[in-house]
């Protein structure tokens, strides 16, 4: 394992692991030790080849991911990072508190089409939640290989499920005893355990040629199958283990030894009694006191296979390297030092594609990546400078990987810049990436509504994927192409490209007039075809990909990447394919943006700007809009003026959007209308429910409609459908009313709709609300009523806006709101208090400075 320091965890190498301290002189951190082996006895419990632990930031919301075992950082770079909102299974594990377990990719492709996007590959995986308590701190990673339809076996579930649960006991403790248990830096890079294999062994023997006596020590007596203390001591009984070749051999090389006039030291390879191949070194010298044949000094090395692998592979006619799981070249046979133009002893133990510039492109990280996380042989193609090309096979295996190189000719697709895959869809990589990024990419689009929320999924769907940093996308807006998103470029660098119209000879326009993507494998390239135009960067690729939906223009995407690279033909029609859902998607929004314009101007007209100031009643309203989907919806709010009593209405139309808003004002309309006639508050919902049916909208809405004489405080409730009022006393104490009602307005025109009498008392206060106030998912809707009730009872005599502010507050700080709210609070107060009670109701806040603005 690798060891790590408290001060910025920096990875020690092989000269400081023996004392297991810092250059500085101090130990390793509790924390990384304890990360480190939780990983590596997870991996290892499970049979896994790779694993983690995502722990919780400072930021609210994100993970970071803090221990990296058995795979190379840089190439997992783009999932150091997650949110916990985020469709991916370490974000799922973490928010439900619950395991996920993925045994191939069709089953991480059903449940989690967004991680495939990015790592489209053959494996499995399980994600374990790490609690302290009952809250999760972390979640504890492993990757393994795919299991096809097996379902992960119970037995690695109890294991990997306790290793969690040891991990979030000593996180608790370190937690409890003073260390921060936020993670904020790089991941801590730790070496798997290598598979076991037969220890070395070695055994010395010394022979003197003329008496055959031979003396061995233990060590050649086990390697012999003879036992401690049990050779004979003859060479008869040595001859007597050895095939007859080997007998020969062996006599030949000790009469050899022992003639040279100095001393000599041959070697041969021996057959053992089981079979194996064992090395033998033998000295010679001459030796009066051992007789005119002399002596010899031998020493038998037991290495398993070992020593055979290198000469076997020097034999074949491919190039052969191996490296380890960090990318760390082990091993090279001759013809691979030939083809890559570089000597064993300047490769080994360095990252291959930091050393080789033939794999150092960005295009293969994907094929790295496939095959470190995956058990199937990933193959592609590599230019080498200078030619031939490379065919390279890796063959992934638990330790590491093994790279087969065989010259090839240069493909039929050969970018002028760098390498490129080539290969067709011939490995896992190529195969999956043309499977999953269209589809992933589709599911995510379909969840963003407007341009901007369309923009963000293509930059963190889309650039993971392949690689690129930069991104630029333009509306095509009455004739010319106006920059709508942008990351990754400099600061401002864009803007002279802003509002261009469609006649600027640039490609980011030519891409959409031509309706043709353009690929520049360099930024030379791109500065050869568009002579003088501005460039933020010497090196690097682009792709501007034309954004056509159903033949009509929406504008055009640029993909920026940080080094030059070619683009195959699967990647432009990947690419290509993706640019058409993108538009699609960015068409859907701009129909989205118009309708919320529209219906945002419908709402600001149909609320009421400013509540009626009656006296011996304070009123005050306060709409929120949802954050999900369409952001204007059908709540509303009324206060009526009539005669000598005040009408409250709340109101809430199913749905959201410009049908929606549009059925709210008829209603808003409707309801005041009968009011202001002199309707009872029976004939005021029955009117509006019958008006609401021959409307034929489709739609449906819930009511509560309350007529109060502020003089006297008797007050008639009619309800449809709608959440049930809360009053609270003049005493402090607060209850949810039960009034009877009917069902809601835009069912049935034959509904009644029973009134209920009141007193509010002077100094009462009475709640009116949308169940967005009091709905939450997974919660029962009672227990939200509850919450609001509490709520309203502990503020107290409170002035009007500052409860109204207190009861919205949690709300408003909600990141995923799914509806409307919409709260009407009215108090009665006491007719001694006239002008300072009118102080405390305050002006109706309800503009869109204080009433219905987004948060």
């Amino acid at each position: 394992m690798t060891w790590y320091g408290a001060a910025g965890r920096t990875p020690l190498g092989p000269s400081d692991a023996p004392s297991g301290r810092l250059r500085d002189g101090r130990a390793p951190d509790d924390l990384s030790l304890v990360l480190a082996q939780s990983v590596v006895n997870a991996v290892g419990a499970v049979g896994g080849q790779a694993g983690g632990v995502y722990l919780r930031s400072g930021t609210p919301g994100l993970l970071r991911l803090a221990v990296l075992a058995g795979l190379p950082g840089p190439l997992f770079r783009p999932w150091w990072r997650m949110h916990v909102n985020r469709p991916f299974p370490v974000a799922e594990a973490f928010r439900s508190g619950s395991p996920v377990y993925l045994s191939d990719a069709e089953d991480a492709m059903r449940r989690f089409p967004q991680l495939m996007a990015g790592l489209p590959f053959p494996f499995g995986s399980l994600y374990v939640p790490v609690l302290r308590g009952r809250a999760p701190i972390g979640v504890l990673v492993v990757l393994r290989a795919a299991t096809g339809d097996e379902p992960v076996r119970p037995e690695d579930l109890h294991r990997i499920q306790d290793i969690a649960d040891e991990l979030g006991a000593a996180l608790t403790g370190l937690a409890d005893g003073g260390t921060c248990l936020e993670w904020e830096e790089e991941p801590l890079p730790v070496q798997l355990p290598a598979e076991s294999s037969p220890p070395v062994r070695i055994g010395r023997f010394e022979w003197n040629l003329d008496t055959g006596a031979v003396r061995a020590d233990d060590g050649l007596g086990a390697i012999l199958g003879t036992g401690r203390g049990g050779f004979p001591g003859t060479i008869e009984a040595l001859a007597a283990r050895l095939a007859p070749e080997d007998v020969y051999g062996l006599w030949a090389l000790a009469r050899q030894a022992a003639g040279s006039a100095g001393p000599v030291v041959r070697r041969m390879r021996l057959r053992g009694p089981d079979g194996r191949s064992h090395l033998l070194e033998v000295s010679g010298r001459r030796d009066e006191d051992a007789g005119p044949g002399g002596h010899l000094t031998g020493f038998l090395v037991d290495l398993g296979i070992g020593p055979v692998v290198p000469e076997a592979a020097d034999r074949l006619p491919r190039g052969i390297f191996s490296v380890d799981r960090y990318g760390r070249i082990t091993y090279l046979n001759r013809l691979a030092e030939e083809l890559l133009g570089r000597a064993r002893a300047e490769l080994v133990g360095r990252v291959f594609w930091e050393v080789l510039p033939a794999f150092a492109n960005p295009a293969y990280e994907d094929h790295y990546r496939a095959a470190m996380i995956s058990d199937a042989p990933v193959h592609f193609l590599a230019r080498r400078n200078p030619p031939p090309w490379l065919a390279v096979s890796l063959y992934p295996g638990h330790d590491g990987l093994t790279a087969v190189l065989t010259p090839t000719e240069e493909p039929a697709y050969a970018p002028g810049s760098v390498a490129s895959p080539g290969l067709g869809l011939g490995s896992p990589a190529d195969r999956s990436a043309a499977l999953y990024r269209p589809v992933a990419l589709a599911i995510a689009l379909t969840e963003a509504v407007t341009a901007r929320q369309v923009s963000r999924v293509v930059t963190e769907e889309l650039l993971p994927a392949f690689g690129g940093r930069q991104l630029a996308i333009y509306l095509l807006k009455e004739g010319h192409l106006y920059l709508e998103w942008e990351t990754g470029f400099p600061q401002g660098f864009l803007d002279r490209f802003d509002a261009v119209g469609l006649d600027a000879r640039i490609p980011g326009v030519e891409t959409l007039t031509t309706g043709r993507p353009i690929f520049f494998e360099s930024m030379q390239h791109l500065a050869a075809a568009y002579p003088g135009i501005p460039m933020d960067a010497d090196v690097g690729a682009r792709a501007f990909l034309p954004l056509i939906a159903s033949g009509r223009h929406v504008g055009s995407c640029i993909l920026g990447f940080d080094q030059p690279r070619g683009f195959s033909p699967e990647e432009r029609t990947v690419l290509t394919a993706l640019a058409g859902l993108i538009a699609q998607a960015l068409e859907r929004a701009q129909r989205y943006d118009a309708e919320a314009a529209l219906a945002r101007g419908l709402q600001g007209a149909l609320l009421p700007h400013r509540l009626p100031v009656v006296p011996g009643v304070g009123t005050e309203g306060r709409y929120l809009a949802g954050t999900q989907g369409m952001d204007v919806g059908g709540d509303w709010y009324d206060v009526i003026e009539t005669g000598s009593r005040l009408a409250l209405v709340i109101g809430d139309v199913q749905g959201h959007g410009v049908a929606a808003a549009a059925t709210m004002g008829q209603l808003r309309s409707a309801v005041r209308a009968f009011a202001l006639g002199g309707h009872d508050p029976q004939e005021v919902m029955s009117g509006t429910n019958r008006l609401l049916i021959d409307l034929d909208t489709g739609q449906f809405a819930s009511c509560c409609y309350i007529v109060m004489d502020p003089a006297t405080g008797r007050t008639h409730a009619v309800r449809a459908g709608h959440p049930q009022p809360v009053l609270r006393h003049p005493h402090g104490t607060a209850e949810v009313l039960e009034l009877p009602g009917g069902i809601v307005l835009g069912v049935d025109a034959d509904a009644s709709y029973p009134v209920t009498e009141l007193h509010l008392e002077p100094g009462a206060l009475l709640a009116l609300y949308t169940d967005g106030l009091v709905e939450e998912a997974g919660i029962d809707i009672d227990i939200g009523v509850e919450r609001l009730r509490g709520t309203i009872a502990g503020l107290g005599p409170a002035p009007l806006t500052e409860t109204a502010d207190q009861v919205i507050r949690r709300a408003r700080q909600a990141p995923d709101r799914p509806d409307d709210i919409a709260l009407l609070l009215a108090a009665r107060w006491t007719g001694q208090d006239g002008d300072a009670d009118a102080g405390r109701a305050g002006p109706a806040h309800t503009g869109p400075a204080g009433g219905f603005g987004t948060p």
